[in-house]
């Protein structure tokens, strides 16, 4: 094979092909359903995967109040933030948050599988997370996947 003949192609943000997927959250556990939206959202199920560029998919994921854990993680995981002021530190547990903003849930797992940088901001962008099965991203016409399907 004549090596000059063809060149390796690096994906940029310009022409990236972005597609719009819908996950549905309910009944899924939610470390694996947040890194297969982190791949997703990432562009590693593309053959045409840039690690330095936007090239992965906008992911909408809807139902987030059905999420499920295993084992007593329900009962002992913890959701910490900080106010900005002294002695603000503020702690909610996994129950707590679900009853007030369900969405976070799903929002800070996935946040903490992107990359810690400019990149992974831009990224988290894409995501739109959703109580319940509607979402105003019609006009998108977004696609189902099935969380099986991808690896």
């Amino acid at each position: 094979m004549d090596t000059l003949s063809y060149k390796t192609v690096s994906v940029n943000k310009e022409n990236a092909n972005k597609q719009w997927v819908v996950i549905d959250a309910e009944d899924q556990i939610l470390g694996r359903l947040a890194s297969v939206a982190a791949m997703v959202l990432r562009g590693k199920h593309k053959p045409s995967f840039t690690p330095h560029s936007d090239c992965g998919d906008n992911v909408i994921i809807i139902n987030a109040e059905k999420i499920r854990l295993t084992g007593n993680k329900a009962d002992t995981k913890e959701y910490v933030r900080h106010t900005g002021y002294p002695g603000g530190q503020r702690i909610r547990t996994y129950h707590q948050q679900m009853a007030k903003k369900p969405e976070v849930v799903l929002e800070k797992a996935i946040k903490g599988m992107l990359p810690k940088n400019t990149l992974g901001r831009e990224l988290f962008r894409n995501l739109y997370v959703y109580v319940g099965t509607e979402h105003k991203h019609q006009a998108q016409t977004p696609k189902q996947i099935n969380l099986n399907k991808i690896k």
